[in-house]
């Protein structure tokens, strides 16, 4: 049963989705604005029917990203890393070595058009991921995210294990989510994440959890039908030993709706 203190269920119905989502997972680490540039053309391409609705796993280089919410002031040292301005919902984040970026690239248009209820799947499929690898996350009013009770640093702190952010265009969105595994959290401090300064963040290896990357990218793959349907290959278990490879593609910048 997933755990939240949002929801009890499921808001979309998979059956409701059509056809399959396409993966991919790329090796080393991606440059930003490169990623940007492939979703943007994907996001065209699904958008006028040559492409397949994609999910996007990745990893990039040490960098802060300022969402459409930024607020300067959270930006603590802007000398740090590469600060990239990305389009998509949400205040500023980190994203490094050791954190799984999945960029979802699905059409809304076929899921409801209810972006709400897009960013509340979201949330489950994250929380029912984790679940499998033993970590109990869950979702909290006025804060975004995925978040992990932690009281031996105190009565009522929460450190975020996932942050979400993204964008939709004429029902098409991009951007996601970004799950840390074993990144360098020191890197969180040049920064305030998505302008919460009271709770920390943490990770799975920081929570003592042994599962790796592949560990991680094996539970979202098993957990993604149940909450927006069929992926290709045909199952979980094929699609975890046959993801292909892709690569970043050229520069581009984004625009158009955002969401937190």
């Amino acid at each position: 049963m997933v755990k939240s203190d949002l929801f009890d269920k499921n808001f979309l119905d998979p059956a409701a989705a059509g056809g399959q989502t396409r993966w991919h997972r790329s090796p080393g680490l991606a440059d930003y604005p490169g990623a940007l540039a492939a979703m943007e053309e994907r996001v065209a391409d699904i958008r006028a029917g040559r492409e397949r609705e994609l999910v996007w796993l990745l990893e990039h280089p040490p960098l802060y990203t300022a969402g459409t919410s930024a607020q300067s002031r959270d930006l603590l040292q802007p000398m740090r890393f590469p600060v990239h301005v990305a389009g998509r919902g949400g205040q500023y984040t980190y994203h490094g070595p050791g954190q799984r970026v999945v960029y979802l690239m699905l059409d809304l248009s076929r899921r409801g058009r209810d972006v709400r209820a897009f960013v509340r799947t979201i949330e489950a499929w994250l929380i029912d991921a984790l679940a499998r690898l033993g970590v109990e996350g869950g979702c909290r009013a006025g804060r975004t995210g995925i978040w992990v009770a932690r009281p031996a640093k105190g009565e009522g702190r929460e450190d975020k294990i996932a942050a979400i952010g993204i964008r939709v265009r004429r029902w098409v969105s991009y951007h996601g989510v970004s799950i840390n595994v074993a990144p360098d959290l020191s890197h969180f401090a040049g920064i305030v994440p998505c302008g919460i300064s009271d709770q920390g963040v943490t990770s799975l290896a920081d929570l003592g959890c042994p599962a790796d990357m592949a560990a991680l990218d094996a539970a979202l793959l098993a957990t993604f039908p149940r909450h927006f349907g069929a992926i290709e290959p045909s199952s979980p278990a094929e699609a975890a030993r046959l993801l292909p490879q892709s690569a970043s593609m050229a520069q581009r910048s984004p625009n158009d709706g955002a969401v937190a």
